[in-house]
């Protein structure tokens, strides 16, 4: 069996397919399933395997997700993990420096003392699920309100996930799967004494480049290993993926365990059109002007270049990746394609007024949607470690002062261990890429919002020069300790 890796989601999910379709037949047999709901029935069926909840659950828990972004597995029992060099570039780039360039020259560490730890990485593994979506919608239910219904649902959540970290010791979040169909309960085991192993130099975990990305199959070494450790020795991981020599062969049933990507196939016409229309030509133009800015500092020297070498990595992955959307929305068949199966769709439900209006309800939230893309766009300096710390620290502070059952998902009592890692970490900060970043953020924002409008006014209040750049002299968030002291009062 070939395990590989895919790009996060918040559920892990299995997906099947033959190996012999993987790279260009147009026919593949492919799915998502969560682990406790596979297809035992069809996949017995059509494949003559039906995996058993022994088979299932060694997978599980051979499953890794990194906080950062990206799905990872153990490869041995004494906690090491494997998983793509592209989802490990961050924690990599983070332990580098001008005198030791991690992605450009590769690392090996031949034995335990040289393995480099991790500043802020954290892993978690899936250990139970539960369904509780009784709770939720028995909360949801006794609201008078569209408004009520989301705080009675998130105070539940928030109950639930509080109560359960207590009681388990372990990581506990309430998934929403199916948009709301069903709400999952997962307990991770959650690690944060990671420690990088080996990572190959990024010209052969990365050839071919961008030009290759998304349109070639590429054959490099896209992979980095680090290793899990729990009071200052290797964890015992004694469920892990054992290294096939032979691979996966013509016809193989291949499965790929990991938390992917969500999918867009059941949005609406209007949905599609307004991503098609409104906020994937945003994005693209930010992501451009980024990238822009970007190159023109890598340009400025070596060093400058491997500092922004991450950032103009995600950009361009990216700006390809929706790009590819956008275009498959424009000119591609997917438009027509959908427009046919919502009207087979909507003629199926025939007068049920209730399913019927849904699909005008969603119409109607896409005309606010447009109103707010710009802002759900530019209200985010993607890329700047400072205005993620700011904004954190700011929210942090006015979400504490609420109950738990009312704070944003992101400051609850559960994912607040999570929070502080990667508000305490110690990765190297740069105040001339910072300025580059939010300079050019501020001119987008100005260009694509305008002068009147409210969050260009408070900046300009704060005597912020959009126009003459960004500078960060006297901004002490960049230190450790200063950051602890402002949570501390």
């Amino acid at each position: 069996m070939k395990i590989s890796h895919t790009r996060p989601f918040t559920a892990p999910i299995l997906l099947a397919g033959l190996a012999s379709s993987a790279a260009f037949a147009p026919n593949a047999d492919e799915g998502m399933w969560t682990y406790d709901n596979p297809p035992l029935q069809a996949l017995e069926e059509t494949y003559g395997f039906e995996p058993t909840p022994e088979w299932l659950e060694h997978l599980r828990l051979s499953s890794v997700r990194l906080n950062d972004g990206g799905s990872g597995s153990f490869i041995s029992p004494d906690g090491l993990v494997l998983t793509n060099h592209h989802v490990g570039f961050t924690a990599i780039q983070k332990l580098s420096s001008e005198e030791r360039d991690l992605i450009g020259d590769g690392f090996y560490a031949s034995k335990l003392e040289e393995e480099l730890s991790c500043t802020d990485l954290e892993l978690n593994v899936l250990i139970s699920t539960e369904d509780v979506t009784a709770q939720v919608s028995q909360a949801i239910a006794a609201a008078q309100s569209e408004a009520e219904a989301v705080e009675k649902k998130d105070a539940v959540i928030a109950t639930i996930e509080k109560a359960q970290s207590e009681a388990s010791g372990l990581r506990c979040n309430v998934i929403e799967l199916y948009r709301g169909g069903q709400y999952m309960l997962y307990r991770y085991r959650k690690y944060t004494d990671v420690r990088l192993v080996f990572a190959p130099e990024q010209q052969a975990a990365f050839f071919g480049g961008d030009p290759d990305n998304f349109t070639f199959p590429r054959y490099c070494l896209d992979m980095a290993i680090f290793r899990v450790y729990e009071e200052g020795r290797p964890a015992q991981t004694p469920h892990y993926l054992r290294w096939n020599n032979e691979g996966a062969k013509e016809g193989d049933l291949v499965f790929v365990s990991g938390n992917p990507g969500s999918t867009g196939r059941l949005l609406t016409m209007a949905q599609l059109e307004f991503l098609r229309d409104s906020l994937y030509p945003l994005y693209l133009d930010s992501f451009r002007s980024r990238h822009a800015t970007l190159t023109r500092y890598a340009e400025q020297g070596e060093e400058q270049a491997r500092r922004a070498k991450k950032l103009i990595f995600g950009l361009e992955n990216s700006i390809k990746a929706i790009g590819g959307y956008h275009d498959s929305l424009v000119s591609g068949p997917t438009m027509e394609r959908k427009a046919s199966e919502e009207k087979e769709l909507r003629g199926l439900i025939g007068d049920d007024e209730a399913l019927a209006a849904a699909w005008d309800e969603i119409a109607a939230a896409q005309v606010t949607a447009r109103e707010l893309a710009a802002r759900m766009v530019h209200s985010n300096v993607r890329g700047s470690q400072l205005f993620a710390l700011a904004r954190d620290i700011v929210r942090l502070t006015a979400e504490m002062e609420k109950p738990n059952e009312e704070r944003l998902a992101r400051y609850r009592d559960s994912n607040m261990e999570s929070l502080k890692l990667s508000l305490f970490s110690e990765a190297p900060i740069y105040p001339d890429l910072e300025e580059a970043i939010l300079s050019s953020a501020l001119d987008d924002m100005v260009a694509a919002l305008g002068d009147e409008d409210p969050m260009v006014q408070a900046i300009r209040a704060r005597s912020v020069p959009v126009e003459a750049g960004f500078h960060l002299e006297g901004s002490e968030l960049a230190d450790v300790d200063y950051r602890r002291s402002l949570l501390g009062g």
